[in-house]
């Protein structure tokens, strides 16, 4: 089914790539894999708002062992915002709300490619002194990577270098609520869409 909104300035909705019954499989799958390695550690499951909030949601239900949620926010450094900084830069907005401190924690990701955003995510949470500290993302563009030491332990799918919106991923705030993943034709990219995670 194609959605009816189909175009913003900067891009427009294209075929789908992953249908809602293929993530589901997946979701299913990646739960029943985390549930096994985390059995009887009661792990936090921490997500970056905003894109990661729709896996987050469908993977809490498939994980069968109890866990806790928290989110946080990041943002990317702008020139006007750094002071001179050069971007590439990125900034937290908001913390986990409780200690984490030697608790088994799991960041969910939406997406992973350069590895920058979860490396510095990674090295934040990394100063409240968990336990363990690993992720998951729903999708992988491994040969991007300009940083090698992620725990990126689990990995829905694989994919192309391309846009992609639906299942809680947007271009210009737009497309987050289509259940399928679609391929986005860009028209225009803004800066920020053209910054790898």
């Amino acid at each position: 089914m194609q959605p009816s909104d189909v175009r913003s300035d900067h891009g427009e909705v294209g075929d789908v790539y992953l249908t809602r019954t293929q993530i589901a499989g997946r979701v299913t799958e990646l739960g029943a894999e985390i549930a096994r390695d985390y059995a009887g550690l009661d792990p936090l499951l921490i997500a970056p708002l905003k894109s990661s909030v729709v896996f987050l949601a469908d993977l809490t239900r498939a994980l069968p062992v109890p866990h806790t949620l928290d989110v946080v926010e990041l943002a990317p450094y702008s020139p006007d915002q750094s002071g001179g900084d050069q971007g590439g830069g990125i900034r937290l907005l908001k913390d986990v709300d409780g200690p984490i401190e030697g608790r088994h924690v799991l960041i969910v990701e939406d997406v992973v490619d350069t590895g920058l955003t979860l490396h510095f995510l990674v090295k934040t949470l990394g100063l409240h002194e968990p336990a363990t500290l690993h992720a998951v993302t729903l999708l992988d563009r491994p040969y991007r990577r300009l940083v090698d030491d992620i725990p990126l332990r689990y990995r829905g799918f694989t994919v192309p270098d391309e846009l992609f919106a639906g299942y809680g991923l947007g271009l210009d705030e737009r497309w987050r609520a289509f259940p399928d993943l679609h391929h986005v034709v860009p028209l225009e990219l803004p800066r920020a869409a053209t910054e790898a995670a």
